[in-house]
């Protein structure tokens, strides 16, 4: 007896396997269940079709049997498929003829000798289907494959779905080769690369690649460029690398390509590989190349995280030698690279050349140029750009200010220093101890001691809480010029009640107050207390007390000192030129002799005094004071 089949049976009964089907198969009263599997969302993996996503497939599959010497067939009397949408054109009717052919025998082993023969097409128990199994009917170029990956919203394809990094991992050699019967238009097929790489379906996108460039078909360089960033996402820098490499082959690579694949390999693996595959694609060379301003910037930028100013230059001057215009990041990046690595003249060059092309600096641009210019005594360069910044309603920050104000008192200008001050303040800002201390330097630079001690006395009443260490020496250095001994003592008194720490420096300033006064024993009595205070004497500390005691006639404080000082070149020439000058010329000649003696060299003053004074030496027959 045949087997019936209505003509309702479609040609695209293979497309039957795509879609979860429940069947009721019946004989001799015995009822099975069963049912055919395939994800529903292998499209959203190998980017064939989008539309499945929003319409759901439904399919009724109608059995009828007929019972032949104790064994039943069945076949199918109806297939009804409404929205169905055909995923892989290449999959052929005749690879599911098989499926009428079913014989079930009165036990529960319901698949044929046939189907073992063909790989198990339908496995029992399972609700999957193996595409290996229709290997025949695929194209020579491989295997289509079928990912189970859940339906993803379609809303999420507009924004990109970055997934949590080091969790995709898989080997270039594992992403497949799908067909590409069904569509062939290389814009199309670049618009799914684009949407699988923003929505983070990495290794569809990759399969969806690599099948179109095994047919011959060449992505876009939006497509590409978006692969190569969600490959970046995920850390994929090798995979990455080889995209990079068939869209630089196939000249699809554009600034932006470069740009990603630079600054990933400076994160990913080290600035200098960075640099080296730069210098690779022809960055130092005179070539015309695919790169883009943007590539250059990021380049710059990437040498400024090392502090590479010498590669921040070669890659400035290369972007010049092409004809790149650098726009206000480059050169932004340029001043602030340069001028951290106290590159000042480099830094003003680039600012230069910024301000001859018309470029208006970003703020912290203007800072920068600031204090590079004081740094290099440039003050009237400071101070323009100090009004400019004004002029563009531009706030200077404090900084900014107190370099100005630190460079204008250098410059001895010390009234535009307090004009500067002034407008800090109506600025809002409140002037901090490198504030004041600019403003006293530029008055103990112009010689106006008194109103510098003046200025000190009204912070330390008024703001005291700013009062620090370098504020008491440089009113003390103001002491010491003026010979004020006892107001330098005052000063240090209250330095050290104050809790501040005092440094060597603090004792030397009133030592050398007290020489300027010629008060050496009111030095001497400080420089007990500093050793007493444990504070390590230096070269300048002996110095000013030797001259303080022969210009007093202290011999015997004199041989102290340098018995307990190690030899210093330094302290024996101002001991001989003092004694010279005191007219003590065999003092001067014996200590001359201790001092070849330890080895050490007189400088050339030291020897013209004595070879001047030697006949002198000769006849003087007073026996000395000292005995060095």
């Amino acid at each position: 007896m045949s087997l019936v089949y209505y003509s309702s049976l479609t040609p695209f009964m293979g497309e039957l396997l795509d879609n979860s089907v429940p069947t009721n198969l019946k004989w001799n009263g015995l009822a099975c269940k069963s049912s055919f599997h395939i994800p529903r969302n292998c499209e959203d993996r190998a980017g064939w079709s989008s539309a499945a996503k929003t319409h759901r497939s439904v399919c009724e599959l109608n059995v009828v049997s007929m019972s032949i010497k104790g064994n039943t067939c069945f076949g199918c009397a109806q297939v009804k498929m409404h929205h169905l949408n055909l995923l892989y054109q290449s999959t052929r009717t005749s690879s599911l003829v098989a499926l009428s052919n079913l014989v079930a025998s009165n036990g529960f082993d319901f698949v044929s000798e046939e189907q073992h023969e063909q790989k198990n097409v339908i496995r029992h128990g399972k609700d999957e289907v193996d595409v290996d199994s229709f290997g025949q009917y695929v194209p020579p170029w491989g295997n289509l494959t079928v990912d189970t990956e859940p339906y993803s919203d379609p809303k999420s394809i507009v924004e990109p779905l970055v997934s949590p990094r080091n969790t995709v991992n898989f080997s270039f050699d594992e992403i497949r080769i799908h067909s590409l019967e069904g569509e062939m238009d290389e814009k199309v097929l670049s618009g799914r690369i684009l949407m699988l790489s923003r929505s983070n379906k990495v290794k569809s996108a990759l399969e969806l690649f690599k099948s179109m460039e095994f047919a011959g078909l060449r992505p876009n360089s939006h497509a590409c460029n978006s692969l190569i960033s969600c490959l970046l996402r995920d850390e994929l820098l090798d995979h990455a690398m080889r995209i990079f490499k068939v869209t630089k082959r196939n000249g699809s690579t554009t600034g932006h390509t470069y740009t990603l694949i630079l600054k990933a390999v400076a994160d990913l693996q080290s600035c200098e590989s960075s640099l080296r595959m730069f210098a690779e694609l022809g960055g130092f060379s005179r070539e015309e190349n695919d790169f883009d301003i943007i590539v250059y910037n990021t380049m710059i930028s990437i040498c400024g995280k090392t502090n590479n100013w010498v590669d921040a230059e070669r890659i400035w001057r290369s972007m010049q030698n092409k004809g790149w215009h650098g726009t206000k990041i480059t050169y932004s990046l340029l001043v602030s690279i340069f001028a951290r690595c106290g590159q000042n003249d480099l830094a003003l060059e680039a600012y230069n050349e910024m301000d001859q092309k018309g470029i208006i600096p970003k703020d912290d641009t203007y800072q920068a140029v600031i204090g590079v210019s004081a740094k290099e005594g440039k003050s009237e360069l400071a101070l323009n750009i100090f009004h400019n910044m004004l002029n563009r309603g531009v706030k200077p920050n404090l900084i900014a200010c107190n370099a100005l104000i630190n460079s204008l008192g250098k410059a001895g200008q010390y009234k535009l220093a307090f004009m500067v001050f002034e407008k800090v303040k109506s600025l809002g800002h409140k002037p901090d101890a490198y504030t004041w201390n600019a403003l006293l330097n530029g008055l103990y630079r112009a010689n106006l001691l008194a109103d510098a001690i003046q200025l000190f006395e009204s912070i330390k009443r008024e703001r005291n809480s700013q009062i620090n260490e370098h504020l008491y020496n440089t009113a003390l250095m103001s002491c010491q010029k003026l010979g004020l001994w006892d107001k330098a003592l005052q000063l240090l008194w209250q330095l050290e009640s104050s809790g501040l720490p005092v440094s060597t420096t603090s004792y030397n300033l009133v030592i050398g107050a007290c020489e300027t006064a010629r008060k050496p024993k009111v030095a001497l009595q400080v420089y007990e207390h500093m050793i007493h205070q444990k504070h390590i004497p230096d070269t300048f500390t002996h110095l000013s007390l030797i001259r303080s005691c022969i210009w007093a006639s202290l011999w015997g404080e004199v041989e102290d000192i340098l018995e307990h000082v190690a030899p210093d070149v330094s302290i024996y020439n101002a001991a001989i030129h003092g004694l010279c000058l005191k007219r003590e010329f065999v003092y001067a000649k014996k200590l001359y002799m201790k001092m070849r003696e330890s080895g050490i060299k007189p400088d050339g003053k030291t020897r013209a005094m004595m070879l001047q004074n030697l006949k002198k030496v000769a006849r003087k027959k007073k026996k000395p004071y000292i005995c060095f």
